[in-house]
């Protein structure tokens, strides 16, 4: 089941064509990376999905039915250009925003009281928030998205501003939000943020959808047709070549060696299993997996 489905979308500003013929999935309780290198269409497309702007071309369906401007109060927004009002107070203003998502008000004087107990920040509540560092100032805009408990969080760059102690924490709780039933799509840069939490991705690039499906198996999909193998040897010097491979790297580890190989056209991993076993005690053998972030550079600058 898909929570959230973005289907041809097309969005034009003039002459220029800021989303070309979009179309993704994403499926409920689940976290989908939203990628792209700036100016891409990202944002745009978050900005539909709001209902900030429509669509020149396309349609949005949220939970099996067209998104509409009452749909928009069960989504959460976290957008990269953060706006908090610097001369109310912290407590103020969190409760005039989780009113505006329609939260009764003790029911929302309840849920913040919890929130900053668990954050620690119950000292923040009388200050303004110009007397806040950005990190803080963040930590309040991320509990006022996640306070009406959305079906669906939209979180636009979130762990900008904070120290690695924050980034832990906002992470720990958008996988505890993702186990509770909440989906989440993550708009970022961090590729490491990307490989840790998204379940799924779609890449936009020049207005365009590059690929989209599950994170893992876009890994493999795109993986180059190499392995690595940690051996020893009783005899000294580097892995014999062989016939299944070809030795792309061999160097000297604490207590072994470690050999990149590329697969010959013809084999298998198995097939070099086999023959590198006949003449080295294996320790560990996988095949490599190109990280996100490669993966990211390597579809962007093949796009023309």
């Amino acid at each position: 089941m898909n929570i959230l489905e973005c289907k041809n979308i097309t969005k034009r500003f003039g002459e220029f064509t800021a989303l070309d013929n979009v179309s993704i999935e994403v499926p409920k309780g689940s976290i989908f990376g939203l990628l792209g290198p700036n100016g891409a269409g990202k944002t745009t497309l978050i900005r539909i999905i709001n209902q900030i702007t429509l669509p020149t071309e396309g349609i949005v369906i949220y939970d099996g039915s067209p998104m509409t401007v009452d749909t928009v109060r069960k989504i959460g927004y976290l957008p990269e250009e953060r706006g908090l009002y610097k001369k109310m107070k912290v407590g103020e203003q969190a409760m005039y925003l989780a009113r505006l998502k329609g939260m009764k008000s003790d029911e929302a004087a309840k849920a913040l009281k919890e929130w900053f107990v668990k954050f620690g920040i119950r000292s923040w509540w009388d200050k303004k928030v110009e007397e806040l560092s950005k990190g803080m100032a963040q930590t309040i805009q991320f509990i006022i998205t996640v306070i009406h408990n959305p079906g669906l969080l939209i979180l636009d760059e979130p762990f900008s501003g904070f120290d690695p102690v924050n980034v832990q924490r906002i992470r720990n709780e958008i996988l505890r939000l993702r186990d509770e039933g909440t989906t989440v799509i993550l708009s970022t840069h961090n590729m490491e943020s990307v490989e840790e939490l998204c379940d799924n991705i779609a890449l936009i690039n020049k207005s365009k959808l590059i690929i989209t499906g599950q994170t893992d198996e876009i890994r493999q999909q795109l993986g180059s047709n190499q392995v690595e193998l940690l051996y020893t040897s009783a005899q000294a010097g580097s892995l014999p070549t062989g016939s299944s491979y070809e030795i792309v790297l061999d160097e000297q580890q604490k207590a072994s060696r470690r050999a990149v190989l590329n697969v010959n056209d013809g084999f298998s991993a198995k097939d070099i299993i086999t023959e590198v076993n006949e003449k080295v005690d294996i320790a560990s053998f996988k095949k490599l997996i190109p990280r996100m972030n490669d993966i990211f550079i390597k579809l962007v600058s093949e796009q023309k």
